[in-house]
């Protein structure tokens, strides 16, 4: 066991006590290396999940916080996991049940614009043809309006299976959900897009 009682925000191993910095340098060296190795691959798609999840920036990165400072505590069980990713996928969505009062106000969209660099979803590269370009932003406006009228739980899961790419199973082990709900709740959240999108005239 690994007497580090913290993580910072890059996953780094950090020792409070600084008068056992010495004796123990070793020991948080192996352990934050060990730690980056099993963590760091999934950074990005664990923050993309906590972006879906929180809906806003800040409150990802807390969560994403929260996340880092549970597993390395728990760094002895995750050395042991065929799996780590859905493991750590699956403590995020745990934490963030047993905060949902803190983000309860809060939804789950594609993503922020306020949030994006420059003109936001308008300032997006896309080809040479303005009119197209025009139609893809108009869509993808239109499309992040009708995510916004889902369920939360119709919204969580199209986005994690259709936009993040998240298997059933990997969904089934995230929500600790039958696969045959899963379904449902696809099917269900896909015929509800089509019918806003429809009804708007985004698709015909």
């Amino acid at each position: 066991m690994v007497a580090v009682t913290s993580v910072n925000r890059n996953g780094a191993a950090v020792c409070d006590n600084p008068c056992q910095k010495c004796d123990q340098g070793c020991l948080i060296s192996q352990a934050h290396n060990t730690f980056e190795q099993l963590v760091r691959p999934h950074f990005e798609r664990l923050f993309r999940l906590a972006w879906r999840l929180c809906g806003s920036k800040a409150e990802a990165e807390d969560l994403f916080q929260e996340l880092l400072i549970k597993a390395f505590g728990k760094l002895d069980d995750l050395v042991s996991i065929e799996e780590p990713g859905s493991w750590l996928s699956r403590v995020m969505y745990n934490l963030f049940i047993d905060e949902r009062r803190r983000f309860a106000r809060r939804r789950m969209h594609t993503v922020e614009e306020g949030d994006m660099q420059g003109d936001g979803i308008a300032g997006l590269p896309g080809s040479e043809d303005p009119a197209r370009d025009h139609e893809r932003l108009q869509r993808m406006l239109a499309l992040d309006k009708a995510l916004s009228q889902l369920s939360d739980e119709h919204r969580l899961i199209v986005l994690l299976h259709d936009t993040e790419g998240y298997k059933l199973k990997e969904i089934h082990e995230l929500m600790d959900l039958p696969i045959g709900t899963i379904k449902s709740r696809l099917h269900r959240a896909r015929a509800r897009l089509r019918e806003i999108l429809s009804a708007d005239g985004t698709f015909s």
